[in-house]
């Protein structure tokens, strides 16, 4: 079990380490070389775009369910479903916003985006773009990073006006909520710091998927199940990482003030 334990440590800190020189050299290379617009402009397409279905249908029910569920137990409590818009925008624009747009976007762009890099690195294409005189970081890896870090803070926008718009549904025509006490309850307790929250957040997760499925693309190995070893484990660790930093950013951004 300690040789198992050990092995797994190890090549957890191999990778990100790799990790670690793949953005370092991105950095180099963004001031040294040209910039790859066009690329960036069909990863923001991709990413951002073609991801925003999907994201608003996922967020749009969990603001329903999350208004059920609160109306309903405080309903059984207090008799009347109170404060049932404060809870729905604040769970939604402090953590599940910008949790599910990195999770949803990591399973779908994430996916894709090491599928395609990994099909290119088994394939040899990679090599033929070193011996092209063009490198693969600078054309493939730093165009979807921006596009991540783009695409992803907007996403998080419109998740959050769908899951309050989903609440508000629910409140007024399930609940008998008053549409105008479900905005009060919102504006009246929300502030630029709980907006701040999740939007920050948005951020750190953009950064954090771009990474791990580049990386993960760029360092595969062993043909086609190669592929599929590393499109699957890009899309666990990303999951697995955004729920982590989720707890560590809450509490960093808490003892901030934000």
């Amino acid at each position: 079990m300690f040789t198992a334990i050990g092995t797994m440590v190890t090549r957890w800190m191999d990778q990100t380490g790799g990790a670690a020189n793949m953005v370092r050299a991105a950095c180099f290379w963004l001031v040294r070389s040209r910039f790859e617009f066009e690329q960036f402009v069909r990863q923001s397409v991709s990413v951002g775009v073609e991801s925003f279905g999907v994201t608003a249908l996922t967020s749009l029910f969990t603001g329903m369910v999350l208004a059920l569920q609160a109306g309903n137990t405080i309903g059984n409590i207090f008799g009347d479903p109170i404060y049932v818009g404060t809870i729905v925008a604040f769970s939604l624009i402090r953590e599940l916003g910008p949790v599910l747009t990195g999770v949803v976007v990591a399973g779908r762009a994430g996916a894709a985006v090491t599928a395609h890099i990994g099909t290119m690195a088994v394939t040899e294409q990679l090599d033929a773009l070193y011996t092209l005189g063009t490198n693969p970081i600078q054309y493939l890896v730093i165009p979807r990073m921006f596009a991540f870090l783009l695409t992803m803070p907007v996403l998080t926008l419109f998740s959050n006006l769908f899951g309050i718009v989903g609440g508000y549904l629910v409140a007024v025509y399930a609940l008998e909520v008053p549409g105008e006490v479900y905005l009060s309850d919102i504006t009246s307790f929300m502030d630029v710091n709980d907006f701040m929250h999740g939007f920050l957040k948005s951020f750190v997760f953009a950064f954090l998927v771009a990474t791990v499925c580049c990386y993960k693309g760029v360092s595969t190995r062993g043909g086609a199940e190669g592929v599929g070893k590393s499109t699957t484990g890009a899309v666990v660790t990303c999951i697995v990482m955004i729920l982590v930093l989720d707890y560590f950013l809450t509490a960093i951004l808490t003892a901030f003030g934000i």
